[in-house]
């Protein structure tokens, strides 16, 4: 599972790459004179349509950075439940909480019965020594994954980021509207979403050679922040520093 999370992270972005280089593509056919695909050059292209095209980059893009989190964050819940083998105390304080909201339900609105019924559960499960059964860490986010939102997710549960100054600076660095390429992502694609935006609209001010520097600064970052998880999990950071096997191995 934790070797996969790097894997399925390049194969998303080599989807995007792969979208960047029809673009590419798209735009040396224009930039040829008549703007016209195909064998029969029967289809043009219009301007309209090239917008259209270069706004999707942004709807990959940041599907990439929620899936990349999504996927970090099922790795470490998935850790904590491995063969059954951690229980609730083995957790680090900040991971606990993260079990307690989930097993107790407490950041669900409820009555009062429902509510002592949900504590009887948690306290039945400590009272037993049972090992930590699956439960999913909540993400929050709404559609608004940038950096800053990344680095709160990490920070709650005890991961570390340690970005280096190329990759955040590639993120951080304003580009349109006073944002840096992450938050950029996040306000077009909800713009977008919630349909105040047009898709002609979105892609009106870009061409290929933006795009591909926007990705691969987004690429860049998001790289370092699943490295950083993955060896979050692989040092079982997630775990109290005595419970750790390193830890044990050299007591």
């Amino acid at each position: 599972m934790i070797d996969e999370l790097s894997n399925k992270f390049e194969e998303r972005f080599g989807e995007i790459s792969a979208y960047l280089d029809f673009l590419d593509g798209i735009e040396a056919v224009v930039r040829s004179g008549v703007p016209r695909i195909g064998d029969g050059n029967n289809f043009v292209v219009t301007t309209q349509q090239q917008r259209i095209l270069y706004s999707g980059v942004y709807l990959q893009l940041y599907n990439l950075v929620e899936a990349s989190i999504t996927s970090c964050l099922d790795a470490v819940s998935k850790a904590a439940m491995e063969a059954a083998r951690w229980t609730p105390g083995d957790l680090t304080n900040e991971l606990r909480r993260e079990w307690v909201k989930h097993v107790a339900r407490t950041n669900i609105d409820m009555g009062a019965d429902k509510r002592l019924e949900e504590a009887l559960v948690l306290c039945d499960h400590l009272v037993a020594a049972l090992p930590v059964d699956p439960f999913d860490i909540d993400k929050g986010g709404g559609g608004n994954w940038d950096d800053a939102a990344i680095f709160r997710i990490a920070d709650r549960i005890g991961c570390r980021l340690d970005i280096s100054a190329t990759a955040k600076s590639g993120v951080k660095r304003k580009i349109r509207n006073d944002l840096g390429a992450m938050a950029l992502i996040v306000h077009l694609r909800n713009k977008l979403a919630h349909g105040n935006l047009s898709f002609a609209e979105c892609g009106q001010d870009d061409g290929v050679q933006d795009l591909r520097a926007l990705s691969n600064n987004v690429a860049a970052y998001l790289r370092e922040v699943v490295q950083a998880f993955i060896k979050y999990i692989k040092e079982h950071q997630y775990l109290r520093p005595e419970r750790r096997p390193a830890n044990q191995a050299n007591a």
